[in-house]
């Protein structure tokens, strides 16, 4: 089988002036962080998803970790979050002391489960951290509704969910935090990138101080003091120009790059639709308050066996799937926490039936059909049956 006939996970692509403006960035001198197209993107952005505060990242994990500085976690405060997430959501945290405390996911959205988030809260509890799974809004609303009750901050791991709405609000944008991602893997990319949104005013100004390092370095720029020096916590959190003119060629096109991600997303739901039917796969749901930016799709298997034995079948006709996150609260760091097998039942049967097909920008349709028929093929259906 030639190179060609594989169908990858994913696949990075080009789809306007990425090339253009990189070379741009080159011949205007500035490469580094905090360049002309880390203002651009930011400015777009903000404009776009209606925010005053934005600042573009690293990474969305180095969004996450200013997050957690922001919020001036200490030894011992308490974080609630979902454990079926990437470690960076942990990580962020637990690196300023906290401690964790996972709580499970809702079984159709596989977001966190807001009742309880509301239960989980103590008299230590400083942060909500509600992850936006596959694009598709948590519920917000409860949750910014049990944060004030207690005077806790939110903040959004909104990796997957950039241009996802929630009752018509941007994902992001809601909790007094927000976080993005560029990974390759995500809507948006440059490689690698994020950035941080600021709701809560009194905040920016140190976030920019903690993003130069700890420096006064952009007032400096900016003429607003004479010298720049230490002021606070901090590191490099700024990244190259380069990736940022890369990404605001992306950013130009981000609505013809979530309405083909709609399209891929209902052309795979409409042909395994027969299979649901049958009980013998659960696909993907999306409330109807919720406009997801479809980041993925993935089914749900009756077991994990069977997940197993699909994705196994799937790669000898050179197919690529995975599976997902594996439960953060039964990693070796989540057992050192004292969690268990069984405190989480969603979450861990969850993590044992899912997985998630190509799923790309440049997918295309034969691709799909093959995807499909394969996964027809698998459970001894006939793809034409309907």
């Amino acid at each position: 089988m030639s190179a060609s006939d594989r169908i990858p996970f994913n696949r990075p692509f080009i789809v306007g002036k990425e090339l253009y403006y990189i070379a741009e960035s080159v011949l205007s001198g500035h490469t580094a962080g905090d360049g002309p197209f880390s203002k651009r993107c930011q400015a777009l952005m903000g404009e776009t998803f209606g925010v005053r505060n934005l600042l573009m990242t690293t990474s969305c994990t180095t969004a996450l970790e200013m997050a957690a500085i922001l919020c001036d976690i200490e030894e011992g405060d308490e974080v609630i979050l979902p454990s079926y997430t990437f470690v960076s959501t942990a990580n962020a945290f637990h690196l300023r002391g906290a401690r964790l405390v996972f709580v499970d996911i809702r079984p159709d959205t596989l977001n966190i489960d807001e009742k309880r988030v509301a239960d989980a809260v103590t008299g230590r509890t400083r942060v909500i951290v509600p992850v936006h799974y596959a694009g598709v809004g948590c519920e917000m609303d409860a949750i910014l509704r049990t944060a004030a009750k207690g005077g806790i901050r939110v903040v959004e791991d909104a990796a997957q969910g950039v241009n996802a709405k929630y009752k018509g609000r941007f994902l992001g944008t809601l909790g007094n935090l927000g976080t993005y991602s560029w990974h390759e893997t995500k809507n948006f990319i440059c490689g690698e990138g994020g950035a941080l949104v600021i709701k809560e005013e009194p905040l920016r100004g140190r976030a920019e101080i903690i993003r130069e390092k700890g420096t006064n370095r952009s007032q400096f720029f900016r003429g607003e003091v004479d010298k720049y020096t230490w002021v606070d916590t901090g590191s490099s959190f700024l990244p190259s120009d380069l990736l940022m003119a890369f990404l605001y060629a992306q950013l130009e096109h981000m609505q013809e790059i979530t309405d083909r991600r709609r399209r891929l997303h209902e052309a795979y739901g409409a042909r395994l639709a027969p299979l649901a039917d049958r009980g013998l796969l659960t696909l993907p749901t999306i409330p109807s308050h919720c406009e997801s930016n479809h980041h993925m799709f993935y089914v749900l298997a009756k077991d994990g066996a069977t997940r197993d034995a699909l994705m196994a079948h799937l790669k000898e006709r050179a197919i690529h799937s995975v599976f997902h996150y594996v439960p953060l609260h039964s990693s070796p760091m989540g057992r050192s926490m004292g969690y268990e097998a069984g405190m989480l039942p969603v979450t861990e049967s969850v993590s044992e039936r899912l997985l998630r097909l190509p799923f790309f920008f440049g997918l295309q349709q034969h691709e799909i059909d093959k995807v499909v028929r394969e996964i027809f093929a698998f459970f001894k259906v006939d793809d034409r049956a309907g």
